[in-house]
């Protein structure tokens, strides 16, 4: 049987070709029609000016649904995943367009890779065409890879708390923020949790990064019980977590206008801080209804980066709070003042040193 033929999309001044554009990514939902892989390509087109105001000169990984979205399907958690449906593709793959430009980067484990540095719209089209639903930038910017330009501050319900809950938190982070004088930008995951960027000038390394997301956590916690900057699950509770490590080098969240993989489409969406406050259902905002939204009300990150903050006063409030460390992810070498890495309630404080180490033989 004739494979269908290839599609072209118009992205920036160029024509991108679109394989298999028949094929279905996202399928019916009783609020939405199905979604060809031909609709994703469009709709990255038409949402280019945010999209690449999100990934311009970053690093940027690649999840890949080349099968579509179905029930049941997997992302791969790791390299020795092998029987996935979907996957991050982090180095450039084979067949790239010669447009298609690159930045180095490297891992935690010391490791190099080549990746996506978008840095015109036929990019995400491409990227479309080789099945991408969902872009991971770096908090930096090509010209230093080593120094962050955001700080990031991920908002996750935990169980027995939804979006709702979220919202009134970023409402919170949005007071602190002022209070610091800086500025935050808010935008729906495409989930259930939301997300808030802080443009900031490209001084400090990705570890001050961290530090001051552990510090902005904390004053939350402070300021509002329905918080947790816990790193265990167990004692997290029915609260929002400040997911901290998400300002470590090599961790990423989903960008501003990239689809989650979840039924409808659903969109990580930009929003004004007081049409967050009004967002009640984040799936109503999907591939169908945001590119009609940002052409009728603009971007709400339009502004984003008029302004690049100083990290030092959360640098000063981390300090303040006694520069108590915490847990680094699991696959990351053992940190400096990390705490021991074992659940607390299984952990034995005789096994343990005070720096964290375990001791020999226990």
């Amino acid at each position: 049987m004739a494979k269908p033929p290839a599609a072209e999309v118009i992205a920036g001044d160029r024509a991108v070709r679109v394989s298999s554009p028949d094929r279905v990514i996202f399928e019916a939902t009783d609020r939405t029609p199905e979604v060809t892989k031909l609709q994703v390509a469009e709709y990255f087109a038409s949402v280019a000016d945010g999209l690449m105001r999100a990934l311009r000169e970053r690093p940027t990984a690649m999840e890949r649904w080349p099968g579509g979205v179905r029930e049941g399907m997997r992302l791969a958690t790791g390299p020795m995943d092998k029987n996935a449906d979907a996957f991050y593709q982090k180095r450039v793959p084979r067949g790239a367009p010669d447009y298609l430009e690159t930045v180095q980067v490297t891992f935690p484990s010391g490791r190099t890779a080549d990746e996506v540095c978008p840095t015109e719209p036929a990019v995400p089209v491409w990227c479309a065409h080789m099945g991408t639903l969902t872009f991971h930038p770096w908090p930096v910017r090509r010209a230093d890879v080593d120094r962050p330009d955001e700080l990031r501050i991920d908002l996750d319900p935990q169980p027995g708390t939804g979006f709702a809950d979220a919202v009134r938190v970023a409402g919170v982070a949005r007071e602190l923020l002022g209070d610091l004088g800086m500025t935050g930008f808010a935008k729906t995951s495409g989930n259930r949790g939301v997300h808030v960027f802080v443009r900031i000038e490209p001084r400090w390394e990705f570890v001050d990064v961290r530090h001051a997301a552990i510090a902005f956590g904390r004053e939350l916690e402070r300021r509002d019980d329905g918080v947790t900057t816990a790193w265990w699950k167990e004692e997290r509770g029915e609260r929002v977590f400040v997911d901290f490590n998400q300002n470590c080098r090599d961790r990423t969240i989903a960008s501003a206008y990239s689809l989650r993989p979840i039924p409808g489409a659903p969109v990580s969406t930009p929003l004004s801080w007081d049409e967050l406050a009004e967002t009640t259902d984040p799936a109503e905002l999907n591939l169908f209804t945001v590119p009609e939204r940002l052409a009728d009300t603009g971007d709400a990150w339009a502004a984003i980066d008029e302004t690049h903050h100083s990290l030092q006063p959360l640098l000063d409030l981390w300090e303040e709070q006694g520069a108590v460390e915490m847990n680094y992810p699991p696959d990351y070498p053992k940190m400096p003042g990390e705490p021991p890495r074992v659940q607390p309630s299984k952990k034995v404080a005789a096994h343990w040193d005070e720096d964290g180490n375990r001791i020999e033989g226990t």
